[in-house]
């Protein structure tokens, strides 16, 4: 980790406790830097890159690990589970206040687009990966939400 002081330099010594316990912080929280402005005072705290040999983490859009999808549940009693590509906040409507996208009843076509699923603040579209009835909603609107875990039960169309 790096801290560099930038701009002028501080007419004050700086404040290394106060460093320290950005160091901590950053440690804790794993995010690649921090940065504090206080008057002409600028801290930038950066965490050291990772070792090559690192195993990198899987992104939003990388496919599952073989393991987690032999885990997946069985479709049961005809019904076919629209599942969290990612993990997120689940809303059901495009933005707040509008009508959700779907309702138990409706019909949809594969495609369609479901609900969105929030991820480090982006906002996912998940479509329908079959045509059918809309059976059950099984997540709540803003409620934190799985990889793989069940949004909706459709009745697939025959």
């Amino acid at each position: 980790m790096s801290v560099e002081p930038s701009g002028k330099s501080p007419q004050k010594p700086l404040p290394l406790e106060d460093v320290s316990r950005l160091v901590a912080l950053l440690r804790e929280s794993g995010v690649g830097e921090i940065q504090i402005r206080q008057g002409e005072l600028e801290i930038s705290v950066k965490a050291k890159p990772e070792a090559p040999n690192t195993v990198p983490e899987a992104s939003a859009h990388s496919a599952p690990p073989q393991e987690l999808v032999s885990r997946a549940e069985p479709e049961t009693d005809g019904f076919h589970a629209v599942r969290s590509p990612l993990v997120g906040t689940f809303y059901r409507a495009p933005a707040p206040g509008e009508e959700p996208y779907v309702q138990v009843g409706d019909t949809v076509k594969a495609g369609q687009p479901l609900c969105i699923v929030e991820a480090m603040k982006l906002m996912n579209e998940i479509p329908s990966d079959v045509s059918g009835q809309v059976v059950e909603v099984l997540a709540d609107n803003a409620d934190g939400v799985e990889y793989d875990q069940p949004l909706f039960r459709l009745r697939p169309e025959e």
